[in-house]
């Protein structure tokens, strides 16, 4: 018995008709059907029930075929191995991550080792357009970044989205979200993320006002502590993970609401197959 018997055999159950599993196949019906004969042969057993009308599978046949199914998927994550020894990268997922994503990291983390107990993880920091360069070259698996991304060589797939909350002198408070326009006379302070400046510069344009650009933020916690004890300033915060210092701060939702994409960024190639394991650990 072979792989290429078992993966003929299987194709046809799918399509029920020889000349459309050769089409899939790419090859020539009758191969298709010599192959899938001489398994019967082999096993002993009659898998097709054939007639100048039609094909259907017998009861051995849908038996076999739960079997040959897992046989080949097998094969496949055998091979997939394989692709990994050979480049090196066994048993090694290297993540680019995003600022505040520990949550959603150490609960995905968890679910990939439920499946791959020996996975070794690595973290890597950097700003986006470090990131796409690195999975371009196959120096990162996947990774995580916040905002729209346009790269059509790679897998992009949104799995969450983060409200934008504001950080505002607590003078500005609103209980039911501070309005954009409030803020005009207010420095916006960001950090070096080119999609959020954008997206903030777009919003107080379309609130009606030009944003007065203040110091950039280096490091949030300096920030955050500038900001409670010096001139007023505005900053954002993706979610709502920010503690500011009580009472000279307050944090809370836009009016109305703004929010920013969580996105899974792949390289096209064999770890693009994973893509569904990451969704379902990430998502």
């Amino acid at each position: 018995m072979e792989l290429r018997q078992l993966r003929y055999f299987v194709t046809v159950a799918e399509e029920l008709h020889f000349g459309r599993a050769a089409e899939r196949l790419r090859i020539v019906q009758p191969a298709v059907s010599q192959q899938v004969a001489r398994l019967e042969r082999e096993l002993g057993l009659q898998l097709l029930d054939r007639s100048s009308r039609h094909v259907r599978l017998t009861g051995d046949g849908e038996r076999m075929l739960a079997e040959a199914r897992s046989v080949l998927a097998a094969a496949d994550r055998a091979a997939e191995v394989a692709a990994e020894l050979a480049s090196g990268r066994s048993g090694v997922l290297r993540i680019g991550t995003a600022p505040g994503l520990r949550d959603r990291l150490e609960r995905g983390l968890a679910a990939l080792r439920d499946r791959t107990p020996d996975l070794e993880i690595r973290l890597t920091s950097g700003s986006v357009g470090e990131y796409l360069a690195a999975l371009r070259a196959g120096e990162l698996d996947i990774a995580f970044v916040r905002g729209e991304v346009a790269a059509a060589d790679l897998l992009v797939t949104e799995l969450w989205r983060d409200p934008l909350s504001v950080l505002v002198p607590s003078a500005y408070q609103a209980e039911g979200g501070v309005k954009l326009i409030d803020l005009a006379a207010l420095p916006l302070r960001l950090p070096a993320d080119p999609w959020l400046q954008e997206k903030l510069t777009a919003a107080c344009r379309a609130a009606g006002f030009e944003p007065v650009i203040g110091r950039p933020v280096d490091d949030f916690e300096a920030a955050i502590v500038e900001m409670s004890t010096g001139a007023p300033a505005w900053t954002v915060v993706y979610g709502t993970s920010c503690e500011p210092a009580e009472g000279a701060l307050w944090m809370g939702p836009f009016a109305p609401a703004l929010s920013a994409p969580g996105q899974l960024v792949v390289a096209p190639g064999p770890g693009a197959g994973c893509v569904d394991v990451l969704l379902a650990a990430f998502a």
